[in-house]
């Protein structure tokens, strides 16, 4: 088994050495010519086999992780500015309730069944609830 495997590296070695020859004889020959773009050959091709999987990996990133989080900020951004008094709200911390009072970063809730008033702030709203106090004919809390 040795054998075959000796034999095989000798091959190898023998045309490594004559592709290295050739190619020296015709880098030499273009150098010769004044052939400017055949004295690098394999400059370009390596640099684009280096960066081509990175440009890739950004893309997929950008595609997969970036864009839908830019997305769904948007919409969150969008949700927190158009709150309104009477809207049905959910917090981040599982509460439910309804907007009595807005100030700039603050909202006032009127929580439970007495209507017990919360402040909490504007970004702690998780969600807005389809169905608001105005038009609501069952009782929510």
């Amino acid at each position: 088994m040795d054998f075959w495997y000796n034999l095989a590296g000798i091959a190898t070695a023998w045309a490594d050495e004559a592709g290295t020859a050739a190619a020296t004889t015709a880098q030499t020959a273009a150098q010769a010519a004044g052939d400017p773009t055949l004295e690098q050959p394999n400059l370009w091709a390596s640099l684009l086999s280096m960066f081509l999987p990175m440009a890739a990996l950004l893309i997929i990133f950008y595609f997969l992780l970036i864009r839908p989080q830019r997305k769904k900020d948007k919409q969150v951004k969008e949700m927190l500015d158009n709150l309104k008094v009477g809207d049905r709200i959910c917090t981040i911390g599982g509460i439910y309730g309804a907007i009595k009072q807005i100030k700039d970063d603050t909202v006032t809730l009127a929580v439970g069944n007495q209507d017990m008033t919360m402040v909490v702030a504007r970004w702690a709203i998780r969600s807005v609830e389809e169905v608001t106090i105005e038009n609501d004919a069952v009782e929510l809390n």
